[in-house]
């Protein structure tokens, strides 16, 4: 997958150019605003807040498709993910992670970072994928793994040219 050339677009509906991150080290998630990760957008903003200044981006794609659990429009996850949480990175698109009407970026992050066992499906929310400085895909993180070893795998991203 050419990750720069997949279209995406903004919480607003607007077309957002990933070709102007490249270069970037980047860590997709798919994001909810009811489900029992949602305090990581906190921790998410830590992590973009420590490394974003050597050239570190989160984007959160709000996903309603486990347990409904981000019933809202993208734009209202948006003001919802500021208010209650913090969150100053960008905020995209509502999308789908799974099945027929899975957006092209994420079926090209699970098929380039599969799961366990080689599965390709998106397990819950906040599952976490690194994308190095050249668009490809570092690893795929389970929505548990917050901690010390994504910080760990970011910097070593970052480190690296």
């Amino acid at each position: 997958m050419n990750f720069y050339q997949q279209e995406c677009h903004t919480h607003q509906g607007q077309p957002f150019n990933l070709r102007a991150l490249q270069g970037q080290v980047l860590l997709v998630v798919n994001v909810a605003s009811r489900c029992g990760f949602t305090p990581q957008l906190e921790t998410l903003e830590v992590c973009y807040q420590r490394y974003r200044e050597r050239g570190f981006t989160v984007l959160g794609f709000p996903c309603n498709q486990f347990g409904r659990q981000a019933p809202e429009n993208a734009e209202s996850f948006c003001t919802f993910g500021e208010r209650d949480h913090g969150v100053t990175f960008p905020l995209m698109e509502k999308v789908k992670v799974n099945g027929a009407a899975t957006h092209p970026l994420f079926a090209g992050l699970k098929r380039d970072a599969p799961g366990v066992l080689g599965t390709q499906m998106i397990k819950w929310n906040f599952t976490k994928f690194l994308v190095g400085r050249d668009g490809r895909v570092i690893r795929r993180f389970s929505p548990r793994e917050q901690g010390t070893a994504l910080r760990l795998a970011i910097e070593q991203a970052l480190d690296e040219h």
